[in-house]
């Protein structure tokens, strides 16, 4: 493989294509697959206290993501989701916005690498970044949505062809797309109740782990973190001495 050819021969040919595509169903699958080895990873870790799993995974996460910058066509991940979808209808599009998008992905993982699994050293800012991972490839598997693919059509100022779910093409959407007024209003109430009640959760159930812990304290203002301190200290308080009168 020459430079060029790395550089401008990326993807497939395949005919009634004006460019090189991928088989986006493959991307997406591989994508879940990631995605749910990296659920996995966090319960492991954090119910079994095991750190290999995730040093294993990140370590796989980073090897991925650069065989795809070099050729989606032997990154485990992009076979692994070929063998599950084979006899789906393929569904092309453009390969240059993926493989930019999965630069970003590596770009993510190389830090992971050094913090998590050459040199362990973990924290919750860092963890965020194992979360962006996984809500990235939700984000892909589920909805077809690869934020990659916008950060390169806004950095190259060229709208890209053959985009995931046909949303580079303008179009009208069709009637089933359309919400009526119940619709709308059943998404909002759902919507508003997974926030709230992901609040309510945070903000007023014991956390049970440091994680848990750090967004229990992220949820709550100052007076609402003092209000707490002082009850668990009077708490203390009575359990230490009772309601002895002095």
């Amino acid at each position: 493989m020459n430079l060029h050819s790395f550089l401008w021969e990326y993807g497939e040919k395949v005919p009634g294509y004006d460019i090189r595509v991928i088989n986006e169903r493959e991307a997406r699958a591989a994508a879940g697959i990631l995605g749910t080895l990296g659920m996995i990873v966090i319960f492991v870790g954090i119910g079994f206290n095991h750190i290999i799993v995730a040093r294993v995974y990140l370590a796989f996460l980073f090897l991925d993501f650069t065989a795809r910058m070099i050729s989606p066509n032997y990154a485990p991940s992009m076979l692994l989701g070929k063998f599950v979808v084979q006899n789906q209808k393929p569904e092309y599009v453009g390969a240059m916005q993926k493989r930019f998008a999965w630069t970003l992905g590596w770009l993510i993982s190389l830090p992971m690498l050094w913090w998590f699994v050459i040199h362990w050293d973990i924290n919750f800012y860092k963890v965020l970044i194992c979360v962006l991972c996984l809500v990235l490839t939700f984000l892909e598997s589920a909805f077809s949505i690869c934020v990659g693919c916008m950060i390169y059509k806004a950095i190259t100022k060229d709208d890209p062809q053959h985009c995931p779910g046909g949303v580079c093409e303008i179009r009208q959407k069709e009637p089933i797309q359309m919400f009526n007024p119940v619709q709308k209003a059943i998404t909002a109430l759902t919507m508003v109740g997974l926030i709230v009640g992901t609040y309510l959760f945070l903000a007023y159930e014991e956390p049970k782990t440091f994680f848990g812990e750090f967004l229990h304290e992220t949820v709550l203002t100052e007076t609402q973190l003092q209000k707490e301190k002082d009850a668990a200290y009077q708490k203390e308080m009575e359990a230490e001495f009772g309601d002895d009168d002095f």
